[in-house]
């Protein structure tokens, strides 16, 4: 039987979704139609009935999906239904901001170890209770932490060294916020997210504004 490849975008769509069901849980909705679903998030009903039919089918035909059985299933597909274990590899004001960033925590992302290379940084604590590593140490916490995914807030010249570092140490799942494209072997998945492809996406669009 031939597998069906996912695309990308829908992936990232589901993602999307589970947002406002994760708010109207919390506020008590307990049923959303594919049309109130896709206004929340911007994009059309047919786009959300055709993206969840990829993984089964949910909901109620003229009802609508159960908001919290719609929520676990989303999370089951994600991955997202278990605790991660994070690192994170450069504490400047960017990395400070992520390490203390709730929504982590919220979604099931656990930071449990920080690094920076600057010497005068080592046995600082962070508001967040983790204290700031050397990196001579990823190799040793990341095995004995059991840590998952590697986020690298670095400045673009470490960026690749750093990830090549991670790999060593066993990661094979990266987040890169330095604005550099960091490589990975086959095997190893990354995602680089670089803000200013997004500034430069945004002042294009603006620029076509009337």
């Amino acid at each position: 039987m031939k597998t069906i490849k996912i695309p990308d975008a829908a992936i990232a769509r589901l993602a999307l979704y589970s947002r406002p069901l994760r708010a109207l849980l919390e506020s008590g909705v307990s049923v959303i139609s594919s049309e109130k679903l896709a206004q929340f998030c911007g994009v059309n009903p047919a786009q959300v009935r055709k993206d969840l039919a990829y993984f089964g089918e949910f909901g109620v035909r003229g009802v609508g999906y159960d908001v919290g059985d719609l929520l676990r299933e989303i999370k089951k597909i994600l991955a997202t239904d278990k605790e991660w274990i994070l690192c994170i590899v450069g504490i400047g004001n960017l990395g400070h901001a992520i390490v203390e960033n709730e929504n982590f925590r919220k979604m099931g992302y656990r930071f449990a170890a920080a690094f920076d290379k600057d010497p005068k940084k080592a046995g600082e604590e962070l508001p967040c209770g983790l204290v700031i590593e050397p990196v001579s140490k990823l190799r040793e916490l990341i095995r004995a932490l059991h840590i998952q995914i590697g986020v690298i807030t670095t400045p673009p010249d470490a960026a690749q060294r750093v990830a090549d570092l991670l790999m060593d140490a066993g990661i094979n799942g990266i987040l890169n916020f330095s604005p550099t494209q960091v490589k990975t072997p086959k095997g190893y998945v990354i995602e680089n997210v670089d803000f200013t492809v997004r500034f430069e996406n945004l002042a294009y669009h603006i620029s076509k504004v009337p």
